[in-house]
């Protein structure tokens, strides 16, 4: 809890799980039986009050168990879940799950999970237990080899489910020749976090157990406490918690002591808040998913919180450990455990302040995806999308409360994030909302006819052309009604589409150029680039090379003027295909190397399916048939991840089909799909080297600095040490450098390399220097 246990955000979990940061304490005995009982039960739940490390037991195990699951082991959070219903939603983005069919979530993951050998970690259940229970029992019954690992504050009810009640920290024993509890140990290792010189001794260590007993051994409830020593010594904090326990000693033992204890700790750190660290507390309960300052500032000042107040008021809660920090892709972002985030909320609706922050919390969003589309076609793209990845839990908050005051303001947003649905695999999410919205919104107005041409957008990805057809009548119907040339645009460019993949291509042509028409009239860059790329595909596939030129030409020249870089890489994409079709296989294939930089970049799985489908077209042509084998093999995995082949590009179908058949044919059957297998089983690092034609990074032998990129210095020198053994601590007294500085390059390191353990990071050094011939570090 202290801010030592800040974790990495969800887009930097290496396969699944977050990185540990903190040491795990203790558990060995109760750690084996749960895996015991995994290997028995199909689906095991952790049970206990809150803050007794239900979770941090659950990713240990499952961090355990890795080897055992190849097909992932997989963490699924609940606590920023507001909505039950949307939790097979939550569960296919938690997956990675880039499904892009119009089919229910749940279908989605059965199809997904049902050939796998995987780890479903469900953490924080309580507060959805049935629709947890219904999907677990779902999914167990379509995937024979799933096993589901949940934590919860009461079992699921789940058929087979074994319960596992998860005990508090041992306590100290009273035996001077018995080593150190664990209570004791977790209690001085966050201790050195807050003050680095801390050690027990024989003369503290009689207070530190009073302490933890005090406690309960209650793993939260000893973080929490342990950041009072940074004002009190451990005698004056066994004081206080003597004078705050007191009342509660008269309890029933049979009344959820620990509960108490729990609560009374929490009332007690609100109490050492000041007055305006308590009402940003409270404030910042608003939120369901994580936050940064700017979205602090905003929705929180007022109400007697000055908007120059909030960042000293952060800091403070931060070194209160009430919020945790965070490091993003894009910046620092903060946290409040669920635990204290439900205190908060008590707090809020005690107040009176709740409906108004609520009503900021909802226009802050509704403004920051009003902005976000307007912003999209320029060079703050990447970054203004990743945002929207991170603030995904409140957005559909935010989306919740549109909803529930009026279904106009519902759509209006909704229509605003159709990029971030498209790019973050929400298709079904943001259709959802949509066809919510339209069904309960009534009359005839722009936001309407926007909202049925998004919607009919992603049901064309989709690839449900007849939903699609019945929804761009409607927004045609009220954008001629209207005088709407936007609207309009959209609807000839979708319209288009649809053509396409019935075959129709002569009147795509001419949907397409009516949607030049309109954008160019109406001034939007974006909505003419994409009419312009369908353009270029469409001339191409008629034959017309010189228009097909000349359209994606015209779309780059537009991108490049605005700095955009997505749909400048379609349209690249697109362009490439043409130069295939001319006989121009080099600088098509240094054009699709440049789309699927970007592709990947963007993290757009069409995208990178589009421009590898290129690539194996390519190969094919040119005869390097084992190449284009294993680029099929690649796609054979995407492109049943997402859901159909080349989505959206339909029309391109029988290039596909072509190369393959010319693949088979001259490798014959068995060598083909040897070929197929190799590149199904490429991971996403090495489908991206393979298909740029880059060989994987070689080792450096000339130096001990260089083996260890992309590490800094520092960090190499940290990761060395940790090989030797050292603690946190020890290191951080070897290098003269606070311990949380320590532990934030260990933090980096663990990202870095994609390891979510101090283990993997010895067995990385040690790997480091058998190639360099090196004495490992643990033998200096």
């Amino acid at each position: 809890m202290s801010t030592a246990t800040s974790r990495v955000s969800a887009r930097t979990y290496a396969g699944g799980l977050p990185a540990e940061v903190t040491s795990f304490i203790g558990r060995r005995h109760e750690v084996a039986a749960v895996k015991r009982l995994l290997a028995d039960a199909r689906m095991v739940t952790l049970t206990g009050p809150g803050g007794v490390g239900k979770t941090r037991m659950a990713l240990r195990v499952a961090t355990d168990l890795r080897r055992a699951f190849p097909d992932g082991v997989w963490l699924v959070e609940l606590a920023e879940l507001d909505n039950p219903a949307l939790l097979p939603q939550a569960m296919v983005a938690a997956l990675k799950i880039q499904s892009h069919a119009a089919r229910p979530p749940v279908q989605v993951l059965t199809e997904h999970l049902r050939q796998q050998r995987a780890l479903v970690v469900l953490d924080n259940c309580e507060h959805v237990l049935d629709e947890s229970c219904l999907l677990a029992q779902a999914l167990l019954r379509s995937a024979p080899e799933l096993r589901i690992l949940a934590t919860s504050r009461q079992p699921l009810g789940v058929v087979g489910e074994q319960e596992f009640p998860v005990p508090t920290l041992p306590l100290p024993s009273g035996d001077p020749q018995n080593t150190m509890s664990d209570a004791v140990q977790l209690f001085a290792e966050r201790a050195t976090a807050v003050l680095p010189d801390f050690t027990v001794t024989d003369e503290n260590q009689d207070v530190i157990e009073q302490i933890c007993r005090r406690l309960d051994g209650l793993p939260l409830g000893i973080e929490l406490a342990v950041v009072r020593l940074r004002v009190l010594s451990v005698h004056q904090l066994l004081d206080r918690l003597d004078d705050l326990f007191g009342l509660l000693s008269a309890g029933s033992k049979a009344t959820a002591s620990r509960h108490r204890t729990l609560r009374a700790l929490i009332d007690w750190s609100h109490g050492l808040c000041t007055e305006h660290e308590r009402l940003l507390w409270a404030s910042l309960s608003v939120f369901t998913g994580s936050l940064d300052l700017e979205a602090a500032e905003e929705i929180c000042a007022g109400a007697g919180l000055p908007h120059d107040e909030i960042l000293d008021l952060m800091i403070g809660l931060v070194e209160k450990s009430v919020l945790i920090r965070e490091e993003h892709p894009y910046g620092v972002r903060f946290r409040l455990l669920d635990t204290i985030r439900q205190y908060g909320r008590e707090r809020l609706a005690a107040s009176g302040q709740e409906q108004e922050l609520k009503r900021r919390y909802r226009d802050y969003y509704r403004r920051l995806s009003r902005e976000a589309q307007a912003q999209l076609f320029g060079p703050g793209q990447a970054e203004l999308l990743t945002r929207l990845r991170a603030e995904h839990p409140n957005l559909r908050t935010a989306l919740e409360y549109c909803h529930a005051e009026r279904a106009g303001l519902c759509i209006d947003m909704a229509s605003d994030l159709l990029d971030h649905w498209i790019t973050s695999s929400h298709l079904g999410e943001g259709r959802d909302w949509l066809e919510q919205g339209l069904a309960q919104a009534a009359g005839g107005s722009e936001v309407r006819a926007r909202a049925f041409w998004a919607c009919g957008s992603l049901a064309i990805i989709q690839g449900d052309q007849t939903s699609a057809i019945g929804l761009l009548a409607k927004s045609r119907t009220l954008g001629e009604q209207l005088g709407l040339k936007s609207v309009l645009g959209y609807v000839e460019l979708y319209s288009g589409m649809v053509a396409m993949h019935a075959g129709d291509t002569a009147s795509a042509v001419r949907s397409f150029e009516e949607a030049v028409t309109h954008h160019r009239a109406d001034g939007d860059p974006a909505g003419e680039v994409q009419a312009l790329t369908w353009l270029t595909l469409a001339h191409s596939f008629l034959g017309d090379s010189e228009r097909a030129v000349a359209a994606a030409e015209e779309g780059i020249a537009i991108c490049d003027a605005h700095g955009e870089s997505w749909h400048r890489a379609y349209t690249t994409a697109a362009l490439g295909i043409e130069l295939w079709r001319q006989g121009d296989p080099r600088r098509a294939t240094t054009l699709e190397h440049e789309s699927l930089h970007v592709f990947h970049d963007l993290d757009d799985p069409v995208g990178v399916g589009l421009t590898i489908e290129v690539l194996a077209w390519i190969a094919a042509s040119q005869g390097e048939y084992a190449r284009a084998g294993e680029l099929l093999g690649v796609l054979r995995t995407l492109w049943e991840a997402i859901g159909a082949p080349l989505l959206g590009f339909g029309h391109l179908i029988g290039y596909h089909d072509e190369c393959s058949a010319r693949t088979r044919c001259d490798l014959g059957e068995q060598a083909f799909q040897a070929a197929v297998k190799r590149g199904a089983r490429r991971t996403p690092e090495q489908v991206l080297a393979y298909a740029l034609k880059q060989e994987a990074p070689a080792r450096c032998r000339s130096g001990a600095a260089d083996q260890y990129a992309p590490l800094t210095p520092r960090e190499t020198e940290i990761a060395r040490l940790i090989a030797r053994g050292m603690r946190n601590k020890q290191i951080a007294a070897a290098l003269v450098i606070a311990q949380r500085t320590v532990e934030g390059h260990i933090e980096h390191v663990l990202c870095k390399l994609g390891f979510n353990s101090r283990t993997q990071i010895v067995g990385w050094v040690a790997e480091q220097a058998r190639r360099t011939g090196e004495r490992p570090p643990g033998g200096e």
